[in-house]
């Protein structure tokens, strides 16, 4: 065999051995970054109902332990009626639910709103009154950092809590977010379906308030059951047991 030879099935052979070894390792990769990413999916779902301080550090396995004790995870269909993961319908919606003494407590719908530059995700937990707001989380999104960046932040979050998403009157309103400080720019009768605004991010506030009002008024057949107490507990069957985890 040539020397020429040698280092052409040399070469080849490197080359095969790096390509497997660059498979195997963005594969194992993928699988990790995965798997931190429905981590993260669970720990918003659990703040946005206060079942974990973030300022606590928590294992996986506590992670998993608290969401598999406390939260089911259902379809719903465009009345709001709980149906099966694999039952036919025209449109299907996910909900999170938050069990408490075999009572739903809460309920979770998933957020996925336009923002300045570019889609912001989270959760937004009601309560089973189906108007009050129990949380607000943000896990994903691209806004810049210290203005609307800011939605991901405590401070911000918090002013959701206890916030209506109804008139006084019991109608469908949403939830808006102010230009700036609710006490210097909005009345009093109006500040109970509003929050606080970022102070140079009006226009991250703007899409996020009309993306939360678009899917506040999808999930109103679900809100519109609590709110006249048809969906407090859940029969035997209704929880997709087997995909309790978003996929």
């Amino acid at each position: 065999m040539s020397d020429q030879l040698k280092s052409i099935l040399f070469a080849a052979a490197t080359c095969l051995v790096c390509t497997i070894s660059l498979t195997a390792a963005s594969s194992g990769l993928k699988d990790f970054q995965q798997k931190n990413i429905a981590l993260d999916k669970q720990k918003n779902i659990l703040k946005s109902v206060g079942l974990i301080d973030e300022n606590t550090g928590y294992t996986p396995e506590e992670i998993n332990e608290v969401y598999d004790d406390n939260i089911q995870y259902i379809w719903v269909d465009s009345t709001g009626s709980v149906i099966k993961k694999d039952q036919t319908a025209p449109k299907k919606l996910p909900v999170y639910i938050y069990m408490k003494d075999d009572r739903i407590e809460s309920y979770i719908i998933p957020i996925d709103s336009k923002g300045l530059w570019g889609r912001i995700l989270g959760y937004l937990a009601l309560k089973n009154d189906g108007s009050t707001i129990a949380g607000f989380t943000v896990y994903k999104h691209s806004e810049t950092p210290g203005l609307g960046g800011e939605i991901e932040k405590r401070w911000f979050q918090k002013n959701f809590e206890g916030k209506k998403i109804v008139s006084r009157e019991g109608n469908f309103i949403s939830i808006s977010i102010a230009k700036g400080s609710l006490e210097d720019t909005v009345p009093d009768d109006r500040r109970v379906n509003m929050v606080d605004g970022i102070s140079g991010a009006t226009l991250t506030g703007k899409y996020l308030t009309s993306g939360l009002k678009d899917i506040l008024l999808e999930y109103e057949p679900v809100s519109l059951k609590f709110r006249t107490n048809r969906l407090l507990t859940l029969t035997t069957g209704q929880a997709n047991d087997t995909d309790r985890k978003e996929k």
